[in-house]
């Protein structure tokens, strides 16, 4: 059902609305363990990333699904056909024919897990904005992550605004104040300030 109303929402162009219940949808997926689903699920975030200006990561999307398609017997029919096809189409516009072969076969390369990482934007696959940062112990995510807590952002807007879970956000923040040794969200805004973590 949330990988329907994400689709409805694509269709309508709203493109944020479509990515948050294309993810929900795959957290479930993963924690249920519903390979079809997760497949129909990362081809959507293919879909999504391919037709919102992430061709690379829509290319690997793809990729990824196909061959978690395989490993559960899964095929797409129906109308989502022609919206994977035109998501296709418009990722090999944007990279070339053979650069999007080349990105559609990393992601055919990848685990399930890895494939579930990247769709979730958990992994260090996935290109994030971090030109000009000196991120010391921190991973990139947690970078993103001290940066809006350092704006003020609550766990659930910081959710909100990188399409993770509440968990996800608090777990992150647990682990920068661990690699800080700080215990305070006011101690992470001041280390972004000081560290020229700053966009």
């Amino acid at each position: 059902m949330l990988r329907l109303l994400g689709m409805v929402a694509m269709m309508a162009g709203d493109l944020d609305a479509s990515k948050l219940r294309f993810v929900e949808a795959l957290r479930i997926a993963q924690q249920i363990d519903h390979r079809i689903a997760q497949y129909y699920s990362l081809a959507a975030l293919g879909w999504h990333a391919a037709s919102s200006g992430q061709a690379r990561l829509g290319a690997q999307l793809l990729g990824a699904a196909e061959t978690v398609a395989t490993g559960a017997g899964a095929i797409i029919y129906g109308p989502s056909v022609p919206l994977l096809a035109a998501a296709k189409e418009s990722a090999v516009a944007a990279l070339g024919a053979s650069k999007f072969e080349a990105e559609f076969k990393t992601g055919k390369r990848l685990s399930r897990e890895a494939a579930l990482r990247l769709a979730l934007g958990e992994s260090d696959h996935v290109e994030v904005a971090t030109e000009g940062i000196e991120a010391g112990p921190l991973a990139k995510r947690e970078v993103e992550v001290a940066r809006l807590v350092a704006e003020g952002l609550s766990n659930k807007q910081i959710g909100a605004r990188l399409f993770i879970s509440d968990p996800t956000v608090a777990t992150h923040i647990r682990n920068i104040m661990n690699k800080l040794g700080v215990n305070s969200r006011a101690q992470i805004a001041s280390w972004i300030t000081s560290s020229n973590c700053q966009r």
